[in-house]
């Protein structure tokens, strides 16, 4: 298992829910969920590595006149993002079952 990090499995939990988007649209998604700002950089920088990865693919969709003719890109997870966001889900489900509830000296749930 490939160890990723926690803004990987969000980012690729968060395309997994859509067909594609772009970056702005990832992370209005972090945003809404999470309760945290994120900026596009940050966004940007783990998309590339995640394509490199081969867990994302990209395009860029057709020019809009709202972005001057620009044109986005757009993100997809691809097959193997699923199975390695899967994969490491299925390992913190099997770790938090076996969580012991500790005896807080200084608390109780």
């Amino acid at each position: 298992m490939e160890l990723k990090g926690s803004l990987e499995e969000i980012i690729l939990m968060i395309l997994l829910q859509q067909e594609e988007c772009h970056g702005v649209e990832i992370a209005q998604r972090y945003e809404e969920v999470l309760q945290q700002s994120i900026s596009l950089p940050a966004i940007h920088v783990v998309l590339k590595r995640m394509e490199k990865k081969g867990w994302v693919k990209s395009k860029f969709g057709e020019p809009t006149a709202e972005r001057g003719g620009r044109r986005k890109r757009l993100y997809q997870a691809t097959q193997a993002g699923y199975y390695a966001v899967k994969e490491i889900q299925e390992v913190k489900s099997q770790l938090w079952s076996s969580i012991i509830l500790p005896n807080f000296k200084y608390g109780t749930f």
